[in-house]
């Protein structure tokens, strides 16, 4: 197995002047040619640490993630309005056209609503959209199940609770 190089005066220097400038560990490793490890137990060495900028880090990510929660909840809610659009255009008058026939003549004909081809394509993009936007913001559970359980468990706590001091009552009674 191959002895790592050890680490020069130098890059310690650097490692301090990234470390300053707020640099994680792994751009530092990066720019250095180390592991990140080298770079820990050096930065350790220094008296340096990268646990400040893990809460900067964590916050980051926890906005990130809301804003793209933000970003999907607003797709979701675009993708339920061309859904509403397209099965609304599936009882509109609707107007066929044509090209044919050997002058290549245009004819064109308006129904009262949507012919069934056209309303199968229709229900098939209606569907895709629906489900797309239940996968970007699945709906709330609105059965009433888990308040239902709340409620059983309080329910089942304070007969517990009633029990229990009925038991203290029996038996401070067969003390006496």
């Amino acid at each position: 197995m191959a002895k790592a190089r050890p680490v020069t005066d130098a890059e310690r220097i650097r490692i301090r002047e990234l470390h300053a400038e707020g640099k994680g560990r792994n751009v530092i490793a990066k720019e250095l040619g180390r592991s990140g490890r080298t770079i820990s137990e050096e930065a350790g060495k220094l008296g340096l640490s990268f646990a400040a900028r893990a809460g900067q880090v964590a916050a980051a990510t926890e906005v990130r993630q809301a804003d793209l929660a933000d970003r999907r909840a607003q797709l979701a809610e675009l993708l339920q309005d061309d859904a509403e659009r397209m099965r609304a255009q599936m009882w509109q008058p609707t107007t066929v056209w044509s090209f044919g026939g050997k002058d290549n003549t245009y004819e064109d004909h308006v129904f009262p609503e949507a012919p069934a081809d056209v309303k199968r394509t229709l229900m098939a993009a209606t569907a895709t959209a629906i489900d797309r936007s239940l996968k970007l913001v699945p709906p709330k559970d609105e059965s009433g199940v888990e308040e239902g359980l709340a409620l059983i468990t309080q329910l089942m706590s304070g007969l517990a609770a009633v029990y229990k001091a009925q038991q203290q009552d029996q038996e401070a009674g067969e003390g006496a």
